[in-house]
C-alpha cells in the first residue's frame, strides 16, 4: 500500500510571497527526493487556469495534483472561517499556514494536518503588517492550536516565542529553511549588477521587515561611518524620501539577480529585529558575504558564529560594518565564517525531517 503525503502547494499556484513560493516548491522536491518507500508525494491547490498550475506540473516525480473548487482569494477565508474547503483528507502538509485545519481523526483514519509558520511579526509586530494580514495569521493560528497535529517553525527561539503565546506545547517542531537548490553567483553576473545598478563592492542592506524609520536611521549612519561605500537596498518597504540618490534600491529579484547582487558585496547588513527567517540573510551566508546582523534572539540563534551580531542600533552597525571594510584580514575571515555557516542549511535535510515527523505523528 501506498502512503501519499499531499503538501500544499498554493504558493505555485497564486503567490503572495516570493520567499514562501521558493520554499514551498524546494521543500516539494526535497520530500520527493527523500521520500521512504512506498511513500509518494502529491500536490493540493487552490482552483486555477492551467497557465497558473504549469510550475506545479513542472515538479518532478510528483505523483498527482488534487484542485479545491474555490480559487485562492475565496478559499484563504475559507479556511480562516473552518468552512469546507476541498484540500482536506489524508496526510497534509503545508509550508505555511494555509491549510484545512479542521477536526481529523489521526488515530482512526490516519489523517495529519501540519503547517508551518516563518515569521511571527503578525503577533509580536502587528503595527509592522496589513490589519487583514494580522486578522487572518490570528484566526489561523487559534484554528492550528486547534486542530493541527503539529506546528513548524524555523528556529528554537520562534519555537519559544510560539510556545509562550499558545497552547501547542509540544506539537511545536523546528525543521530551518534553506537557500534554493543550486544557489549560487551565475556565470552572467557581471552583466546582471550591470542590468541591476549594482556597483561591485556595495554595502548591502536586507530591508526586509525593518521599518522605514529604521532603514532611514542605518543609512544615516552608513553615509557617516562609510561615505565612500556604494549602498544597495534589498526589499525595502519603500524608497520615497530615504535616502541620497546613490542608494540603489532593489525589490523583488529572482534567485540568479539576487545571487549576482549578493556575492560580489563587500558586506551584508541585516538590521531586522523581528521574528521572521532572514531568507536574504541566509542567501549571503550561502554564497560566503560578511554578515552584520542587528542583535535580536533570532539573528543571534540564526546567523551564530557566521557573521557579527551587534547591540548598539544604527550607528553601531554601521561602525561594525567600517570595522570589516578597514581590514582585509577581517573581511576574509568573516566571509569564511558566513560560508561554514551557510553550509548548514539544507532542503534535503529538512525533507527527511518532515518525513520523520509525519512518520512520529
Amino acid at each position: 500500500m501506498t502512503t501519499t503525503l499531499r503538501v500544499v502547494l498554493d504558493q505555485l499556484v497564486a503567490p503572495t510571497d516570493p520567499d514562501l513560493a521558493v520554499a514551498s516548491r524546494e521543500l516539494t522536491c526535497a520530500l520527493i527526493a527523500a521520500a521512504p518507500r512506498g511513500c509518494e508525494v502529491a500536490g493540493v491547490v487552490p482552483a486555477a487556469g492551467e497557465d497558473a498550475l504549469a510550475e506545479v506540473r513542472a515538479l518532478e516525480g510528483l505523483a498527482g495534483l488534487e484542485s479545491s473548487p474555490i480559487p485562492r482569494r475565496e478559499l484563504s477565508t475559507a479556511l480562516s472561517l473552518g468552512l469546507p474547503s476541498g484540500l482536506g483528507g489524508g496526510m497534509l502538509h503545508s509550508p505555511t499556514l494555509f491549510a484545512p485545519l479542521v477536526r481529523h481523526d489521526r488515530v482512526h483514519n490516519h489523517e495529519q494536518t501540519v503547517v508551518t509558520i516563518w515569521d511571527l511579526t503578525p503577533w509580536t509586530h502587528p503595527e509592522r503588517v496589513s490589519k487583514a494580514s494580522v486578522a487572518w495569521h490570528r484566526a489561523m493560528l487559534k484554528r492550528a492550536e486547534r486542530h493541527a497535529d503539529a506546528v513548524i517553525v524555523p528556529l528554537h527561539v520562534m519555537a519559544d516565542e510560539l510556545a509562550e503565546r499558545t497552547k501547542l506545547r509540544g506539537r511545536i517542531r523546528v525543521i530551518a529553511g534553506a537557500a534554493p537548490e543550486g544557489f549560487a553567483e551565475p556565470r552572467d553576473a557581471v552583466g546582471r549588477r550591470r542590468t541591476l545598478g549594482v556597483p561591485e563592492g556595495a554595502v548591502v542592506v536586507d530591508a526586509a521587515g525593518a521599518s522605514v524609520g529604521e532603514l532611514r536611521e542605518v543609512l544615516a549612519a552608513l553615509g557617516r561611518e562609510v561615505p565612500e561605500a556604494p549602498v544597495v537596498v534589498l526589499d525595502a518597504a519603500s524608497d520615497a524620501d530615504m535616502s541620497p540618490g546613490s542608494v540603489v534600491f532593489l525589490s523583488a529579484l529572482d534567485a540568479a539577480d539576487r545571487a549576482a547582487a549578493l556575492a560580489s558585496a563587500s558586506v551584508v547588513l541585516a538590521p531586522r529585529i523581528t521574528p521572521a527567517y532572514g531568507w536574504r540573510t541566509l542567501d549571503a551566508l550561502v554564497l560566503g558575504t560578511p554578515i552584520v546582523a542587528a542583535a535580536s534572539a533570532v539573528n543571534r540563534e540564526f546567523v551564530s558564529d557566521g557573521g557579527a551580531v551587534v547591540d548598539g542600533g544604527a550607528d553601531a552597525l554601521a561602525a561594525s560594518v567600517a570595522g570589516l571594510l578597514s581590514s582585509d584580514a577581517n573581511h576574509t575571515r568573516a566571509a569564511t565564517l558566513a560560508a561554514d555557516r551557510g553550509r548548514g542549511f539544507s532542503w534535503r535535510e529538512s525533507g527527511d525531517r518532515v518525513w520523520q515527523l509525519h512518520a512520529e505523528l
